[in-house]
């Protein structure tokens, strides 16, 4: 389909990103244009830094990594032994290696990255790194590739930040081309409704911890990554749909011959862009078009909200200046297609047997709700992503999709939507400006309108939930919880005690500065708020009973306090200070404290693009973090 057939609303945002970013990608297209070698890029290496770049290497490899005849291709991997999603990448390397070899180059393990898992570190002080953790596995990406010896790179990730951070690193490194390389959901345990029925008996004792236990180890059973569709499998989404995994990669299960397959080929695929047939670096591929397009799919799944930072905060190392005005605005014409868990009782494998991402692309595109005429790894054009991969006598091909979705109970046509409206909304007043997932939400709990009571830990809340305290309508606010505050960490644990209150009869709804993921479910949730406490803003000034007035239809958020109330009041609490801020490593993270920005900028420490712009400090903060 051509771009003069997209709707005119997506029309409009792409075309004033890109007026927005003229500057910025411009410098960045020029910079990356400059690091571009028609060749090897190694062959600018002197005799002494060349040698020690092969002087591991045996056999064949050696000889050609010397002679410059070969690309070589950087593998960057998330790989470890705990985490189930990260586990089956042990494997990866040796495959693709051979891979690589057999397609005329070679292939190296050029570096790790950190990988956390915020489902472990959930209500724990390590949750306060996971944010700063994608701005660090970032910087390790671009160590790894910073030796000058590579043609083309293999990420490889799956989780939360793990993605996002390895593109951003990569995009530092633009000119050359990378493909994602994704390990696949674990198979369906237990129904992800079923998991959540047992955690809200849990909040109101009215279950064993053993009996939660065996409930989350039924859930959580195998190598793969988490079949609910929170960040992990959001990221999964947003990157194919952007053209950087190979078609129909990202929810093929791991340990089976299908999910080897793709992994071969990518390393196949990547010697061949790096030889320069269908040259597509990275930094091409990530252009504004495919960015409207992740954006597209998250609000078309109704996906994990991370990715009001992460997508911002990826577009921003690419040059390209993404608002959150833009995710409302797209929102508005994009039609919610999906029903998975916690939007719906379906898994990611559900998803995936209904037609999963090829049906999902093609509906849009037949809609004209997605660009069409973009660079992918496969090729250029999205269409090439209506396909999906199969083996056929062993061999991997790829065949067109049936056009009707298997289960319209979890996937549907974007002419018959489950909502009209994207999964996502922004909603703004005298309080700044936050992020709501309403696609779990029942249309008639969207609007509410009650007293706040005011907590600045989860530990607290839960406390006043078991005491009672909390047994009404409630708007409960979380402050403190923002990035430079303690590092934005999510706050799930509030989730089920908020589920048992609106069960009772409540209005219920969280408000906070901290973040929710793509699991947030039916609890009405304004979060990311901005700005957010510790830099100054209202939320810092609520008090308990002050009304708060929150409607996600009508895109409302507002204390019914008057600004000179507000302003009188004092200051009661704060975030940590540099020495309580201490233990599981974070005092080796304050620096990222003190530099990070905004959520709305994307939550990073990078920057600033423009003056003013992502990662700039604020020092003119009334809870100043010292």
């Amino acid at each position: 389909m051509s771009s003069s057939r997209i709707h005119p609303v997506i029309a409009d945002v792409t075309a004033r990103i890109a007026e927005r970013s003229a500057m910025t990608r411009s410098a960045y297209l020029e910079r990356i244009d400059a690091a571009y070698a028609d060749g090897p890029q190694r062959r600018g290496l002197a005799c002494s830094n060349l040698a020690h770049g092969f002087a591991a290497v045996e056999g064949v490899d050696r000889d050609a990594l010397r002679a410059l005849r070969k690309p070589n291709v950087a593998i960057v991997s998330s790989y470890n032994e705990m985490l189930s999603a990260h586990q089956p990448l042990g494997e990866y390397p040796a495959w693709l290696k051979k891979a690589a070899a057999g397609n005329g180059g070679v292939a190296q393990f050029a570096g790790g990255v950190p990988a956390m898992c915020d489902g472990i570190t959930q209500g724990r002080a390590g949750m306060e790194l996971s944010m700063f953790s994608r701005d660090v596995i970032a910087m390790s990406t671009a160590i790894a590739l910073s030796h000058d010896m590579f043609d083309a790179t293999l990420l490889l990730g799956v989780c939360d930040k793990i993605v996002p951070g390895l593109l951003i690193g990569a995009l530092s490194f633009g000119h050359l081309p990378a493909i994602l390389v994704p390990a696949g959901p674990m198979e369906s345990g237990l129904p992800n409704k079923e998991k959540a029925r047992v955690r809200q008996l849990y909040a109101e004792g009215l279950a064993t911890r053993e009996e939660l236990l065996d409930a989350e180890a039924a859930s959580y059973h195998s190598v793969g990554t988490c079949t609910f569709y929170g960040t992990a499998n959001s990221n999964q989404m947003v990157v194919e749909v952007m053209g950087l995994h190979l078609p129909g990669a990202s929810f093929v299960q791991p340990r089976t011959a299908l999910r080897r397959a793709l992994t071969e080929e990518a390393g196949r695929r990547a010697v061949t862009i790096a030889r320069g047939e269908e040259y597509t670096p990275l930094g091409r591929v990530i252009d504004e078009k495919s960015v409207v397009n992740g954006v597209i799919s998250l609000l078309a799944t109704g996906g994990s909200t991370n990715h009001t930072m992460h997508l911002v905060a990826i577009a921003a190392a690419a040059g390209i200046q993404l608002t959150w005005d833009d995710f409302t605005d797209l929102s508005a014409v994009v039609p919610l297609l999906a029903r998975v868990y916690p939007n719906g009782s379906a898994d990611i494998n559900h998803f995936h047997a209904a037609g999963g991402i090829q049906f999902l692309i093609g509906t849009l595109l037949d809609a004209g709700l997605m660009h069409e005429d973009v660079r992918t790894v496969a090729g250029d054009g999205l269409s090439r992503y209506r396909q999906e991969p199969i083996l056929d006598d062993g061999e991997l091909i790829w065949r067109d999709v049936e056009t009707r979705s298997r289960d319209e109970d979890v996937l549907r046509p974007a002419w018959r939507p489950f909502a009209s409206d994207g999964g996502l909304r922004m909603v703004s007043g005298n309080l700044g400006r936050a992020v709501i997932k309403v696609s779990a939400v029942a249309s008639d709990r969207r609007k509410v309108e009650a007293p706040a009571r005011v907590f600045t830990t989860q530990e607290d809340f839960t406390e006043a939930f078991k005491a009672g305290e909390l047994n009404r309508d409630v708007v409960v606010v979380v402050r403190n919880q923002g990035p430079r505050a303690n590092g934005m960490p999510e706050l799930h644990k509030l989730i089920p005690a908020l589920g048992v209150l609106m069960d009772r009869g409540h209005q219920v709804a969280l408000l906070t500065d901290g973040r929710m993921s793509g699991a947030s479910g039916k609890v009405p949730a304004a979060i990311q708020l901005t700005p957010e406490a510790a830099a100054g803003g209202p939320l810092a000034k609520i008090a308990d009973g002050d009304l708060v007035r929150l409607d996600a239809d009508s895109g409302v958020l507002d204390v019914l306090v008057s600004d000179q109330v507000l302003a009188e009041r004092e200051l009661v609490d704060g975030p940590p200070d540099e020495a309580s801020w201490v233990g599981t490593g974070r005092e080796l993270f304050g620096i990222l404290r003190r530099a990070v920005g905004p959520a709305d900028q994307g939550a990073g420490v990078f920057g600033p693009l423009t003056p003013g712009h992502f990662g700039t400090p604020v020092h003119t903060n009334m809870l100043e973090v010292k």
